[in-house]
């Protein structure tokens, strides 16, 4: 039998955690654009457990604003679909399943673009979120909200904006706040500058303009939680067994999580009452949170990516599980990147705090990271997340960081022949470093990365406290 609101009473509760009734009679209070498995696995994930602990009592339409794909499978299964949280939390194995029920309904813009814009006339939904990737996140100028469905999104969003703003006669307090949680640095900012030059191409109210500046809170956000979507076939067959029912919308994920919004408007915090728990929070700004996703997450992965090659690891658990790169892993973040990130935002024990659950998330034994994927464009990767890390460790300490300097050559032997640096400035010891580099080349041509790896992480570790 296939998952529904019909066949909940059915379910073994000591199996998988069931939603109660009451939440199905919950209000709609969001909008969102996307079906996709990141919105479903991180704000939809916050709603629910919100709405489990009477913290905001609202539901999400959904708008499927693509013409690819069906709504068939949320309508037949209600909206509910199955959570699979499997990974390393605190150091310790977690699993937890559980349906979601924050859906409500969802919505093709295609075929019921009408109703769409109806959901402007209902003050109690005022908050919006969005992914329709980075590929969907661009403004189409010939867009016109006249047009029988705007093709893109910053014209559906302008569509609906301008809707509300005729329907509540310019209210102050019927402005929306608006969540985008694509990939994109200052997602909100760029999504609300689309938004005002679309409705400029438009020739809508200078007013409606003022509107959108004054009654709108478009926050830039951060979004962070691997999502990797469906179960591998096999163990969604045995996973459905042991459910005792069917769930084509099953989605699996990570323990960690986090959604970093960028607000200072009091109305922004009262509305967001699903914000009250751990993994969200609602700041004046979100710079050092994408400061520590960019360099203990992902310049990590950027520094370890080309060691893991070279050492034959086709995942990034697999690396993981040897001895020496999980210690150069931990004296990289500890000894190197974290003194550097150490500043009035950021602070030593939040930083610690931050690595600590990166080695969790990287040892997932759930979760097969692939370094070949992580390689992916490692030339810009290198010179955006890690080129300023090397040339602050240098100014700062006036010696070689080591760590970084066998990921860079280990970078350069894996992707050779020829040795650069591109350095955004060239500081006093960029020479100490550059040595350094070539020395480990040398050593990984004569001993293989193995020996270099064993070597460095038998070394005494120092962690910089300031």
């Amino acid at each position: 039998m296939q998952l529904s609101k019909a066949i909940l009473h059915t379910i073994n509760h000591e199996t998988v955690q069931v939603p109660p009734a009451y939440l199905f009679d919950l209000p709609e209070r969001i909008i969102q654009f996307g079906t996709g498995v990141l919105l479903r696995g991180l704000p939809d994930y916050f709603i629910h457990h919100a709405n489990i602990n009477n913290a905001f009592n609202g539901r999400v339409v959904v708008v499927k604003s693509t013409a690819v794909g069906q709504t068939d499978a949320f309508d037949v299964q209600d909206g509910l679909f199955t959570h699979c949280i499997e990974g390393i939390k605190d150091g310790k194995q977690v699993q937890d399943f559980f349906i979601n029920s924050s859906i409500s309904r969802v919505l093709a813009a295609n075929k019921e673009w009408i109703s769409i814009l109806q959901l402007a006339e209902q003050k109690q939904i005022n908050i919006i979120f969005s992914n329709v990737t980075e590929a969907g996140f661009v403004s189409d100028i010939n867009d016109r909200i006249t047009d029988e469905v705007p093709k893109s999104f910053p014209g559906k969003l302008l569509a609906l904006l301008y809707k509300r703003y005729v329907h509540f006669n310019g209210a102050l307090d019927a402005g929306y706040i608006i969540l985008p949680t694509e990939l994109i640095p200052d997602n909100g900012t760029k999504l609300f500058e689309m938004i005002k030059e679309l409705a400029m191409v438009n020739q809508l109210p200078v007013l409606f303009i003022d509107w959108l500046k004054d009654a709108n809170d478009f926050c830039n956000t951060l979004v962070d939680r691997i999502v990797p979507g469906k179960l591998p076939a096999e163990r969604q067959i045995q996973v459905n067994k042991n459910l005792g029912y069917d769930d084509e919308l099953m989605i699996v994920s990570e323990p960690y999580a986090l959604w970093a919004i960028e607000s200072n408007q009091p109305r922004t915090k009262d509305i967001l009452s699903f914000a009250n728990q751990p993994g969200i929070v609602v700041v004046p700004s979100i710079v050092k949170y994408r400061e520590l996703k960019l360099r203990l997450l992902n310049g990590t992965h950027t520094f370890s990516c080309a060691i893991a090659h070279l050492m034959g690891f086709e995942t990034v658990k697999d690396a993981m599980q040897h001895v020496a790169f999980y210690n150069y892993i931990k004296k990289l973040m500890h000894q190197e990147i974290i003194p550097c990130l150490l500043s009035h935002d950021i602070a030593f024990d939040e930083a610690i705090n931050f690595a600590n659950d990166v080695i969790d998330r990287f040892k997932n034994p759930y979760l097969a990271h692939r370094w070949e994927s992580i390689m992916v464009d490692i030339h810009t990767k290198m010179k955006t997340r890690n080129i300023p890390l090397i040339e602050k460790f240098l100014i700062q300490y006036k010696t070689a960081p080591t760590c970084m300097a066998l990921g860079y050559a280990a970078y350069i032997a894996a992707t050779g022949p020829s040795v650069s640096f591109p350095w955004d400035h060239v500081v006093d010891d960029t020479k100490l470093f550059e040595e350094k580099v070539v020395d480990y080349i040398n050593a990984i041509k004569q001993s293989g990365i193995v020996i270099c790896l064993e070597k460095l992480t038998l070394t005494k570790e120092i962690i910089h406290e300031s």
